[in-house]
C-alpha cells in the first residue's frame, strides 16, 4: 500500500464511515471567504470485511477502504493523509457518571472562600468523572459533558468564570472494546492514514442531521445501518443515552432472501424497489417477477406479500428501539420525537410504521449545514460520513477520546498522570 507524503490542506477534513454494507469516505472543506462547509468529494465501496460492526476479513476491509478513499481523492483533487473514522458495534456501551471537586486555590485559611472556576478546574472534575473502573479490555471512546453544578446551582453549561466552593460534573461516557477499536484503526494505518480519532457512528450522524433545538428539547437519533442500529438520545443540549442494537436493515434483506429463495444482492434490490414498511400501503394486485436461476420456473409475488415480510422485521427493530428508550427512562423527554437516518431510513413508508410503534413524532434525518456539489447530502445513508467531515467544528461535541497506544505507552501515561495528580 502506498503511503502519502503530501499533507492535506488544513481547511480540508476527511471522514471514513465503516459500515457493514458500504465503506464511505468524504472530503469536506471550509470556504475561506464565506466560512461555510462544502462537500468536496465522496467515495464508496461495498463492504465485505465487516459484519454487525465487527471486522470479519481484515484484508477485504483494507482494500475496500482504499477504493473509497481513492474515489474521494479523485473527486476532491486532494490527497488524504489523516482521517476520522466511525465505529459501531455491539461492543459500544454508554454510561452516565459524575464527579465533584472542592474549588480551592492553595488557601492558607480554614475559612471557606469562594474561588473563580477555571478551565483547569473543569478538566479536573471531568477527569474525576471519567475515572471509573473499566474491564481491562475496554477503553473510553468519548467523554461528553452533560451539565455542571456549582454548590446548589444546577444545569450549568459553562461554569468558567463563575465562583463557588464545590464543582460537580455530570458526563456521559461511551466505551468500546479495545480490540475492536484498535483493529479498525490499524486497518486505516495500513493505508498510511493517520487516525485523528474514532467516533461513535450515532454521534457522527447526529452531528449531520440534528438541530440544536432538537438537542435542547429532546430527541432520539436512530441510525438504521445494515448490521446494527445506533441510538443516541439528546436532552437539554447533552447526550443522555447511547446504545447499539445488533440488528439492522440487513436483517430485512436476509428475510427476503430466505423467504423468496433469492441471493442477498437480489433481495436487497427487491427490498429497495418494491418493499414497504407498511404492508397495508402496498397493493396485493401489483405483482413483479422474481429472478429465475438454473432453468427454474418463473415466479411472481405481489408487493403486498413482500411487504408483509418487510413490515414484520422492521416492526421488530423499532420495538427494540422503543424498549431501549423506555429503559433509559427518557421517553417523556423527547419533545421532538425520533429522527431516523442511515440507509434503513430510505425504506418506503417507514415513518408511518415508526410513529405507530414508537408512539412519538418521527422524521427522516438528512445531512444539513453543508454545501453539496456532488449530490449526496440529501440521502440519509451518507449522514454518518458527512457528520465525520464536520465533526471537529461541532462546538457541542467533544473530540474522540480514543488514542491508539501500546501497552507500554499506556502504562507510562498512567504513571505520568499519577505523578501530576500527586504533586
Amino acid at each position: 500500500m502506498k503511503n502519502f507524503s503530501l499533507p492535506i490542506d488544513k481547511n480540508i477534513f476527511v471522514g471514513i464511515d465503516v459500515g457493514s454494507s458500504k465503506i464511505c469516505c468524504t472530503i469536506s472543506g471550509i470556504d475561506p471567504i464565506e466560512g461555510t462547509f462544502q462537500l468536496l468529494g465522496i467515495g464508496t465501496s461495498s463492504s465485505s470485511g465487516v459484519k454487525m460492526g465487527s471486522i470479519t476479513h481484515r484484508d477485504n476491509l483494507i482494500s475496500e477502504m482504499e477504493i473509497a478513499m481513492r474515489e474521494a481523492e479523485t473527486m476532491a483533487g486532494a490527497k488524504v493523509d489523516s482521517a476520522i473514522i466511525s465505529i459501531s458495534s455491539e461492543q459500544i456501551r454508554g454510561i452516565n457518571t459524575q464527579g465533584a471537586i472542592a474549588i480551592q486555590k492553595n488557601q492558607m485559611s480554614n475559612v471557606p472562600i469562594q474561588h473563580e472556576i477555571t478551565e483547569s478546574d473543569i478538566q479536573k472534575v471531568v477527569d474525576l468523572a471519567k475515572g471509573i473502573s473499566l474491564p481491562i479490555d475496554r477503553d473510553i471512546l468519548h467523554v461528553l459533558p452533560q451539565e455542571y453544578m456549582i454548590d446548589t446551582l444546577d444545569k450549568i453549561k459553562d461554569p468558567v468564570g463563575m465562583s463557588g466552593h464545590r464543582l460537580e460534573a455530570h458526563v456521559h461516557l461511551i466505551t468500546v472494546g479495545t480490540t475492536a477499536a484498535t483493529n479498525v484503526a490499524n486497518c486505516a494505518q495500513e493505508l498510511g492514514i493517520v487516525v485523528d480519532g474514532l467516533v461513535f457512528q450515532g454521534l457522527a450522524s447526529g452531528a449531520a442531521v440534528l438541530d440544536q433545538d432538537e438537542k435542547d428539547l429532546g430527541v432520539a437519533l436512530v441510525d438504521l445501518g445494515e448490521g446494527t442500529s445506533d441510538l443516541a438520545i439528546y436532552h437539554e443540549g447533552g447526550i443522555r443515552h447511547t446504545s447499539v442494537l445488533g440488528i439492522g436493515s440487513g436483517n430485512i434483506t436476509n428475510d427476503i432472501a430466505v423467504m423468496l429463495q433469492v441471493g442477498m444482492e437480489e433481495a436487497k434490490q427487491i427490498k429497495e424497489t418494491y418493499g414497504s414498511a407498511k404492508a397495508s400501503m402496498s397493493s396485493p394486485e401489483l405483482e413483479f417477477d422474481l429472478p429465475v436461476k438454473n432453468g427454474g420456473l418463473a415466479r411472481k409475488i405481489s408487493e403486498h406479500e413482500l411487504s408483509r415480510y418487510v413490515e414484520a422485521r422492521t416492526e421488530e427493530i423499532l420495538r427494540l428501539v422503543k424498549r431501549d428508550i423506555i429503559r433509559a427512562g427518557l421517553k417523556d423527554n423527547l419533545t421532538y420525537g425520533v429522527v431516523l437516518t442511515g440507509g434503513g431510513a430510505n425504506l418506503k413508508n417507514i415513518i408511518g410504521l415508526a410513529e405507530e410503534v414508537l408512539e412519538l413524532p418521527v422524521r427522516i434525518g438528512k445531512p444539513k449545514g453543508i454545501q453539496d456539489s456532488v449530490g449526496v447530502a440529501s440521502d440519509p445513508q451518507f449522514s454518518a460520513a458527512v457528520g465525520l467531515g464536520i465533526w471537529r467544528y461541532r462546538p457541542d461535541e467533544l473530540q474522540s477520546n480514543y488514542e491508539i497506544e501500546s501497552p507500554i505507552q499506556n502504562t507510562m501515561r498512567k504513571v505520568i498522570e499519577w505523578f501530576k495528580d500527586f504533586f
